[in-house]
């Protein structure tokens, strides 16, 4: 566990933006001690690497907590996004630091300005902006969240894990039994009420991003028993082949 003095230097963020951060529920203490000292664990560091990925790219700290809350949240997805990012930003560093070698050691030979253009790390942070914020099921999921009590929230995830719980009670049947299906439909039922609306296909990426491993999968295992994430997964296939 970490004080929020630590997590301010290794992240560069201020002090007073996490108190900011946890007052509004984008970045939680982990714990907070009895003499009211905040403490941060390895997962809500992981959580504020992505919220520091998705202030990159121009996100309001509201749409960064919306997004991060979603069950439909892409680790891997992010991930990728922001070694891309860091890959053209390293790109256009090198560019710099070879022009000003060059002008150190045999002066302006030419007037061109084409290491100063960031246009390329501006159209990818737009793309993977628009890949975050501009589905309708990112509005939808927008509009149905729009005032919704922490307490909400807490609860309808609750919901959400007794389903896998309930996976992990009937994991020894066959993934196209009759109740591995109908709790398959469930779940789907469920993020189509209190999210957005889930399509087969969205089901089905839900599905292998619950079974792909890292949080999803560990959560997931934790409430239901080793290999429930996996089952479920198996379930939602066969769900959505009939």
């Amino acid at each position: 566990m970490m004080t929020v003095h630590e997590v301010s230097k290794i992240s560069g963020v201020s002090i007073r933006a996490l108190h900011h951060y946890d007052k509004i529920g984008l970045l939680p203490a982990t714990e907070v001690t009895k003499a009211g000292y905040r403490l941060y664990d390895d997962k809500a560091l992981e959580r504020l690497q992505h919220i520091l990925l998705f202030k990159e790219l121009e996100f309001s700290l509201k749409e960064i907590k919306d997004i991060l809350d979603s069950p439909g949240f892409d680790r891997s997805k992010a991930l990728e996004q922001q070694i891309q990012l860091l890959e053209l930003r390293k790109e256009h560093l090198q560019n710099l630091i070879d022009l000003a070698w060059g002008i150190k050691t045999i002066g302006v030979k030419n007037m061109s300005f084409e290491a100063f253009d960031t246009k390329k790390i501006d159209e990818y942070a737009a793309k993977a902006k628009a890949s975050w914020g501009q589905t309708d099921a990112y509005k939808e999921y927008e509009q149905k969240s729009e005032g919704r009590t922490k307490e909400v929230q807490q609860k309808l995830n609750i919901e959400m894990m007794d389903i896998f719980a309930q996976f992990g009670k009937i994991k020894d049947q066959k993934p196209d039994s009759e109740e591995a299906i109908r709790l398959a439909k469930k779940l789907q039922d469920h993020i189509t009420e209190n999210y957005y609306t889930c399509t087969n296909e969205i089901l089905q990426s839900l599905g292998e991003m619950y079974a792909g491993g890292g949080d999803f999968t560990d959560n997931i295992d934790k409430v239901g028993g080793t290999g429930t994430a996996f089952f479920a997964n198996e379930a939602i296939k066969a769900l959505c082949k009939k």
